[in-house]
C-alpha cells in the first residue's frame, strides 16, 4: 500500500531550515495531489517581559511575517502548486504546530526543519521541532537536507568576516 498525504502542515519561522521543509513540502504535495498549509506562530511570551510593549510591535512582526508567508505562497504557485493557503497565529509554537492545526486542519503530515531556533534558545525553551516530533498524532518528516538528499551547510551569516589561513 502507497501511503499518500492529503494535508501537509509546513511551519515557517524565516530560519533556513523552515525554508529547506517548505521545498520538500511542495515537491510532496505535487506527487501526492496534496494541500499544503502554512503556518507562521509569533510567539507571544516573547512580548510578556518587554516593559514598553505597545502594540506596533506585533504589528510590525505580523506584517514582516505576511510578507514572508505570501512570497513562499507565490514561490509553491510558480512551481505549479495549486492548493496552497497560509495563517499567522499567536501563542506557544509547540501546542499550535504539534496539536492544535493538526486537528484543525485534519493534518496527516508536518513537514518541519529540523532547527529553527539558535543553540541557547534550544536549551532554555526546548526545540519546537523535537516537541513536534514527540507529540503530534500524525506522521512528523523532520527535514535536514536539500531536494536532492544531500546534506547541506546552513549559510554563514553575512557580517561574519571570514579568516583566510595563508
Amino acid at each position: 500500500m502507497l501511503q499518500q498525504y492529503k494535508n501537509i502542515l509546513v511551519p515557517i519561522d524565516g530560519s533556513f531550515e523552515a525554508e529547506l521543509a517548505f521545498k520538500k513540502a511542495v515537491e510532496v504535495a505535487k506527487r501526492n495531489d496534496a494541500a499544503v498549509h502554512l503556518v507562521h506562530v509569533i510567539d507571544t511570551r516573547a512580548f510578556q517581559n518587554v516593559s514598553s510593549f505597545d502594540s506596533t510591535m506585533v504589528e510590525q512582526i505580523t506584517e514582516k511575517a505576511k510578507e514572508t508567508v505570501k512570497s513562499y505562497v507565490q514561490t509553491a504557485k510558480d512551481a505549479g502548486l495549486t492548493d496552497i493557503d497560509y495563517s499567522i497565529e499567536y501563542g506557544a509554537p509547540k501546542a499550535i504546530i504539534a496539536t492544535d492545526f493538526p486537528k484543525k486542519l485534519g493534518v496527516d503530515l508536518i513537514m518541519i526543519g529540523a532547527t529553527g531556533l539558535n543553540a541557547m534558545e534550544r536549551l532554555l525553551i526546548g526545540s519546537v521541532t523535537e516537541y513536534v516530533t514527540r507529540t503530534a498524532a500524525c506522521d512528523v518528516l523532520v527535514v535536514r537536507t536539500d531536494l536532492d538528499n544531500k546534506s547541506i551547510q546552513k549559510p554563514q551569516q553575512k557580517n561574519k568576516k571570514i579568516i583566510k589561513k595563508k
